[in-house]
């Protein structure tokens, strides 16, 4: 039970970084690149908290290097989507019953997170999984996926504090329900920030969530899940 009005920290536009010859932001993400392209990913589904393998191997390859294999994702079946949709229905009423400021907390450390220790492996990621240079991943990957994460809490607030007039002798409320059901988010493969913004802001508002990311951006979006686990969000 929660007996205060809470207001999130004030919302603002992370700052891009220029990754300047000779500068160390350029050497980390070198670093980050050669470690990632240094290994092979294996990547499950994640259904009910658990990390799902199948015999159906789809191969993951850079667009500019098709000859280099990143790694490999676990591909589902029918009852896999089933399985998906009963644990998201079973999930429901616990995470809706969450405070809000409380699910609204694993996002704003979720930014932190895109934002401070994993900025280089999200800009390496998304520069390998979907060809983009440096600038064009630290614009949306790190940054706009933070702005999303910071200003959808504020939005939050804001659409909360939304509440119809009342009359002498009557005090009109409104209550935000999460809707019926579920949602189920396909997203694009184009940006990683949208992407992940789809299903993290049906997410926020107390929705359960099926994320079916595009086949070529499944590498950005396991790391985007990693970050986000790591924030606390449930599997």
């Amino acid at each position: 039970m929660s007996n205060a009005h809470h207001e999130v920290p004030v919302a603002y536009n992370e700052e891009i970084r220029s990754y300047a010859p000779g500068s160390s932001d350029r050497t980390k993400l070198r670093e980050a690149l050669a470690h990632l392209k240094g290994q092979t990913m294996d990547i499950p589904m994640m259904i009910d908290g658990q990390e799902i393998r199948t015999d159906d191997l789809i191969s993951i390859h850079p667009p500019a290097e098709t000859s280099h294999l990143l790694g490999h994702f676990h591909m589902g079946s029918a009852n896999h989507v089933s399985d998906a949709i009963d644990a998201a229905m079973r999930a429901r009423d616990a995470w809706a019953a969450m405070p809000w400021q409380d699910r609204v907390a694993i996002f704003l450390k979720a930014a932190d997170l895109v934002t401070g220790p994993h900025r280089y492996a999200m800009n390496a990621a998304t520069m390998l999984c979907q060809s983009k240079n440096v600038y064009q991943a630290e614009i949306e990957a790190v940054a706009e996926l933070a702005d999303f994460f910071r200003y959808n809490a504020q939005y939050i607030t804001e659409i909360y504090a939304e509440q119809p007039e009342s009359v002498p002798g009557v005090w009109n409320r409104v209550d935000y329900r999460p809707l019926e059901g579920f949602v189920f988010a396909v997203t694009p493969f184009n940006f990683t920030a949208i992407a992940a913004n789809l299903p993290a802001s049906a997410a926020m508002m107390g929705n359960t969530v099926v994320w079916k990311p595009s086949d070529t951006q499944v590498y950005s979006a396991w790391m985007t899940m990693q970050i986000l686990r790591e924030a606390g969000l449930p599997d």
